[in-house]
């Protein structure tokens, strides 16, 4: 009778320490990067180089780089089976609605197309789990401004949770038009 208590004391530990199956860290919520610098109300974005005025920063907030790709602030939502992101890209004067990319939690690939500067350009995501990391290998599809023909360009998003209100994403992104592969990591707070 001791030997059945003890294993059955012993069952419940070891159940206990062993996440549940399918139990996956949830990143819904809005989100912005804590390194970004609050915009002046009323104050006007100076155009990009082949930009327009008024048009969003090439950049993530008040970062140098591409940061994560996703203009701050962003809002997750999240469900079983798919992950959205959604965010403002365009002015307010371009009466445009904010971009929203859904990628699916199974593996397969999801496509996402955006009609932007010259054309439509093409997004198709495979999202994967490693332990509490979300993996998304995204593989974009544009053309070449010179030559117009087409192009391809691979991103990989890296999405943990260092706190429920703590979101790191790691971005990988390949080499094009010449440049060098580059990589980015960006803290964001929930808020």
């Amino acid at each position: 009778m001791i030997h059945a208590a003890i294993a059955v004391v012993l069952s419940l530990v070891l159940q206990a320490q062993t996440p549940v199956a399918g139990s996956r860290p949830d990143f819904s919520g809005r989100w912005t990067d804590v390194s970004a610098a609050p915009a002046q109300a009323g104050q006007a974005r100076q155009a990009a180089p082949g930009g327009r005025a008024g048009a969003p920063p090439a950049t993530t907030g008040g970062r140098g780089d591409m940061g994560s790709g996703w203009m701050t602030p962003f809002t997750i939502t999240q469900t079983a089976t798919h992950l959205t992101v959604e965010y403002a890209f365009f002015s307010r004067g371009d009466m445009q609605p904010p971009l929203k990319h859904v990628f699916a939690l199974n593996g397969s690939e999801t496509q996402n197309t955006y009609t932007m500067g010259r054309g439509p350009q093409v997004q198709v995501t495979s999202a994967s789990w490693d332990g509490d990391k979300l993996i998304l290998k995204t593989r974009h599809t544009f053309s070449d401004p010179s030559t117009n023909k087409p192009m391809t360009m691979d991103v990989i998003q890296t999405l943990s949770l260092e706190s429920p209100t703590t979101l790191v994403v790691e971005t990988a992104r390949s080499g094009v038009l010449g440049g060098q592969p580059t990589s980015t990591k960006v803290t964001y707070q929930k808020n």
